[in-house]
């Protein structure tokens, strides 16, 4: 027999309701704006010159729209920020998930919290006062903006995400795991490596897409330690990101070069969305 709902269930499965259809409304919102502000610009420019094209130059006398550096400065720098503070951020979960003392655990937690907390362009401002010059004296360069404190500033940034997920993830797994590989006569490095882990690792991947997003989203730190110059991506010279593009010039932009912007955003959000569905189908093919 079915269970009768009371009043109060249902009010709050409607006030559920309600907060999922809005959500997805935003994002449809989003996509549709995103679409029609964005089409425009690549059906005037050529979508093979803007999505090909070498040289961005919006305010020249003959403008040039291409975003290919745009694109694979993206591409580089957050592959650079994953490769970097994937692992630190990964091995610090499992250390305070597993390894360390609770009252250490806890001190390193609550910085990472902090970390977490810091805005954006604090990042951009130490990476500019420290890093930068730093860089530009250590490897002898003209100009120590550049794509490289980029990727580092990043590496940083995604810190957080990572460690707080993963070892929510880590201290899901079950105990029972644990002392099964303890009684065979396994380590405890590697029981937490060979059951620990894999047993977490939705959560763990979860938190490397959080990372991912985090990465390719950020636009204030960025502009201060990358140079943003329209440049080709190379590590130790100055480029401009997909999210910085878009920043530094929509203030004084119009005509053909906002429409172009726009257009940059779109590229952007379905470069973000194919992110997700590639990972969101990798994981559930490894679950399968």
């Amino acid at each position: 027999m079915k269970q009768k709902l009371r009043p109060m269930e249902i009010l709050m499965n409607g006030v559920f309701f309600l907060c999922g259809f809005i959500a997805i409304v935003f994002v449809l919102f989003i996509s549709v704006y995103l679409v029609l502000s964005g089409l425009p610009a690549i059906r005037e420019i050529g979508l093979r010159e803007f999505l090909f094209g070498t040289r961005w130059a919006s305010t020249a006398a003959e403008p040039s729209f291409g975003i290919l550096p745009f694109i694979l400065t993206s591409v580089y720098g957050t592959a650079g920020a994953v490769v970097l503070g994937v692992p630190v951020g990964f091995l610090t979960a499992v250390f305070l998930a597993k390894v360390a003392p609770p009252r250490m655990a806890a001190a390193v937690r609550t910085a990472v919290d902090l970390l977490a907390g810091i805005p954006s362009v604090v990042y951009g401002l130490i990476g500019m006062m420290v890093l930068v010059p730093a860089v530009r004296t250590l490897f002898d360069l003209p100009d120590g903006a550049s794509l490289f404190c980029a990727m580092v500033v990043l590496a940083v940034m995604i810190l957080p995400s990572i460690i707080s997920v993963s070892e929510t993830a880590l201290k899901a797994v079950p105990r029972e795991y644990e002392e099964a590989s303890l009684a065979l006569g396994a380590t405890e490095i590697e029981t937490y490596f060979r059951v620990s882990v894999p047993a977490a690792k939705s959560g763990i991947a979860a938190s490397i897409v959080l990372g991912i997003g985090r990465a390719i989203g950020e636009a204030m730190a960025i502009i201060m330690v990358a140079g943003n110059v329209a440049n080709m991506p190379s590590l130790f010279s100055s480029v401009r990101f997909l999210t910085t593009a878009v920043a530094s010039e929509m203030a004084y932009a119009s005509g053909l070069q906002r429409q172009a912007l726009f257009s940059i955003a779109l590229v952007l959000f379905l470069f973000i969305m194919a992110i997700n569905i590639v990972l969101n189908t990798l994981l559930k093919r490894k679950k399968g």
